[in-house]
């Protein structure tokens, strides 16, 4: 792992600016949302499709009153990717700086790498192809910070040398002191979205000791798991078809 990024949590302010540089960087549409019902004032509710980073909301209870926990959620870049393990077709794989590389055109929408991700971070859009964070791999290859890190006014997000990112955070949780912690180390065989945090990591929702998928899990050849697939390939089929039907009809128009 040579580059990643770092969020110091207590720096964060909630105001969401990472979550609408990132779909104005990548050309994502807005969705129709709601609050999230027992999380406060955060929405969207969840990851979706299009909606690839998300600032979560904890409340917690304390002797002060209600506290706020802040956490930007999005692909945790893992050195051992459970995505990448499973994937049947190979349309996900690691870059040499670390991060996860998606080639859209291999994809499926098998689904395998939703149901496997130890942080429940990936999601189909409405074309069916899995979608999660890109690392702004078009700006980082060249030489540009992802727009997250870019445009973050409190100084949250810091991007850069993985090695370095890490030595930061150590610094930072020493003068944090308490309950300060770094998330990131080792989970995962190290994550290249490291966290500074001021709790517990189940507090803010990330698992406490997460585990990856090694290979395609044996539960993939279950019926259910052929069944699923072969509906997926069998809609992938007939979207082609009236793709092409409808092309066909506008030629003939002209």
């Amino acid at each position: 792992m040579s580059l990643g990024t770092l969020i110091d949590t207590s720096k964060c302010t909630a105001c969401r600016g990472c979550q609408v540089a990132c779909k104005q960087w990548n050309g994502l549409p807005a969705e129709k949302t709601k609050f999230f019902a027992g999380e406060g004032y955060q929405n969207p509710g969840e990851l979706s499709g299009v909606t690839l980073t998300l600032v979560t909301f904890k409340e917690k209870g304390s002797e002060k009153g209600i506290e706020w926990l802040f956490r930007k959620q999005q692909c945790m870049q893992c050195t051992e990717a459970s995505c990448v393990n499973v994937c049947p077709v190979k349309a996900l794989s690691k870059h040499l700086d670390g991060y996860t590389m998606r080639d859209e055109a291999k994809c499926i929408g098998c689904g395998m790498c939703v149901m496997n991700c130890p942080f429940k971070v990936p999601r189909l859009d409405e074309k069916r192809k899995a979608q999660s964070c890109r690392f702004c791999a078009d700006r980082v290859q060249n030489n540009l910070m992802p727009a997250c890190a870019k445009t973050c006014l409190s100084g949250a997000i810091s991007f850069g040398k993985h090695d370095e990112l890490l030595a930061k955070a150590k610094e930072r949780v020493n003068t944090l002191g308490d309950k300060a912690n770094i998330y990131g180390e080792k989970e995962c065989g190290g994550l290249g979205v490291l966290y500074i945090l001021l709790d517990d990591p189940v507090v803010y929702g990330l698992p406490k000791s997460p585990k990856p998928a090694g290979g395609i899990p044996k539960a993939f050849f279950s019926p259910f798991d052929q069944i699923a697939l072969l509906t997926s390939g069998f809609g992938l089929c007939l979207n082609k078809l009236a793709e092409r039907k409808e092309a066909l009809a506008k030629q003939a128009r002209e």
